[in-house]
This record gives C-alpha cells, sequence and structure tokens, in this order.
C-alpha cells in the first residue's frame, strides 16, 4: 500500500512541480477513492505539499525562477489572510464563499488569458501590494477549503505583470507558507497518517523534481495553455459545486 501511495506521490509531484501548485486538488479525491476519511486525507495531502513545495522551491531557486523576497511577503500575507477566515466563515455562508471565489479566479483567468507570453512593462514588486495579495488570498482560500496557489499565478501574470515562469517559481514557494501551518494544525488534532504522509511525500520529491524540470524546459506558450486548461477545470468544478450548494438550498 506504502508503495502504491508513493507511486501516487510521484504524479501529485510533477503537478505541483509543474504548475505550482500544492496537489490537494488531485490528491484528495484519490485518497478518499481509496478508503481514506477525508480528513485524515488532508492531513496526508497537508504533509505531502511540505516535502514537494520545499524541494520544487529549491530547484526554482538554484534555476533563479523565485523570487524569494517576493514571496516571503505574499506568504506572511497568506498566514495573516488565514487567520481571518475563521471571521469571514462566520459572517458568510458557504455559497456566498464560493461564489466570491468563483468571480475572483473568473477575473484573474480573463486577465492572464489576455496578458501577453512576455511583460510589456516592469512587474509590480511592491511588497505591501505583494503581503495585500497574501492576505485575500489566503483568506479567501482557507474559508473555501481550496488552495490559493490555484489563482495566485494568474494574478501575479494578469494583474502584476509578472514573468510566468517566476510566477511558477513563486507560487510554489508561496505553499510552504500554508502547508507548514495546516500540518501543526491538523497534527495537533490527529489527522495526520504519518506512514501514508511519509510515503506520499518522498514519491513527491521525484515527482516535483521532473515537473520543475519540464516547467523549465518547456516555452511560456505551452505552460500557458497548460495552465488555462487547468483553471478552467478548477473553475467549472467551482460551479458545479456553487450549483451543488444552491440545490441544497
Amino acid at each position: 500500500m506504502l508503495i502504491g501511495l508513493a507511486f501516487f506521490g510521484v504524479i501529485v509531484g510533477i503537478s505541483s512541480g509543474f504548475f505550482g501548485i500544492g496537489g490537494g486538488t488531485l490528491l484528495v479525491p484519490s485518497l478518499i477513492y481509496l478508503g481514506y476519511d477525508i480528513k485524515i486525507a488532508i492531513g496526508i495531502s497537508v504533509m505531502q505539499m511540505i516535502f514537494s513545495s520545499i524541494f520544487g522551491s529549491y530547484i526554482n531557486y538554484k534555476a533563479g525562477v523565485l523570487q524569494l523576497n517576493s514571496g516571503i511577503f505574499l506568504g506572511f500575507g497568506a498566514l495573516f489572510g488565514a487567520a481571518l477566515s475563521g471571521f469571514i466563515v462566520s459572517a458568510l455562508p458557504q455559497v456566498a464563499l464560493l461564489i466570491l471565489f468563483a468571480v475572483i479566479l473568473a477575473m484573474s483567468i480573463y486577465k492572464f488569458f489576455s496578458s501577453p507570453i512576455e511583460p510589456k512593462s516592469s512587474p509590480n514588486e511592491s511588497k505591501v501590494l505583494l503581503f495585500i495579495v497574501g492576505v485575500v488570498i489566503g483568506a479567501i482560500a482557507i474559508s473555501t477549503g481550496t488552495g490559493g496557489a490555484i489563482f495566485l499565478t494568474p494574478v501575479l501574470v494578469g494583474f502584476m505583470n509578472w514573468d510566468i515562469k517566476k510566477a511558477v517559481g513563486t507560487t510554489l514557494f508561496f505553499i510552504i507558507f500554508g502547508s507548514i501551518s495546516g500540518f501543526i494544525s491538523l497534527s495537533a488534532n490527529g489527522l495526520v497518517d504519518y506512514d501514508a504522509g511519509v510515503a506520499v511525500g518522498i514519491g513527491s520529491l521525484i515527482g516535483v523534481y521532473f515537473g520543475v524540470k519540464l516547467s523549465h524546459y518547456v516555452s511560456k506558450t505551452v505552460q500557458k495553455r497548460a495552465l488555462l486548461i487547468l483553471y478552467a477545470i478548477m473553475f467549472v468544478l467551482t460551479l458545479n459545486k456553487i450549483v451543488s450548494e444552491l440545490n441544497v438550498l
């Protein structure tokens, strides 16, 4: 079983490295299908994110596609935003949060799609703005139970004129903050299967290496198209969840 989980970790790691995401969107449903409780599945997923995001970020840093200082401000902003999520969840119904997430994701996708492959102006690297972006993404992402990385890249590319390679690399680094914080919380509540988490994590180390290398190798045009497909799938899944919530109401 653990060998099988390690193999699956390789697949998750490849997607994490290439797209700059945590991999939970792929891993959690798969673990549930294998019989894991959803809370334990989330714990395993968050644990493997630590492995893949740290190692993947190291590779990106060595390759010069990680904006380390910017990533730190984004990360600390996300931690602050995550702390606000409890108030947001209490104040707004789930369907309202999902609609808000869908609207922001749609706007980000549009800006990402319409942005040129090569930025025509200097990237906006304002530390104050990056911190604010981190707060907003952290708050909404944690409140809706989704990974903020899924629309951080389109925000950086579409609204802040970042190079797509550096945006993906910095987004993977951004995941480190949330995954460590989430792991501590889930572990304290006994919701982490450490054996399974280590098995998937080791597999993800192998996968993220090839995923990151692939992201460096492919052209920016190919990577942008692949990301657009991923974002479109996420948007459709979000709309489906909204419809389900409305049907329940």
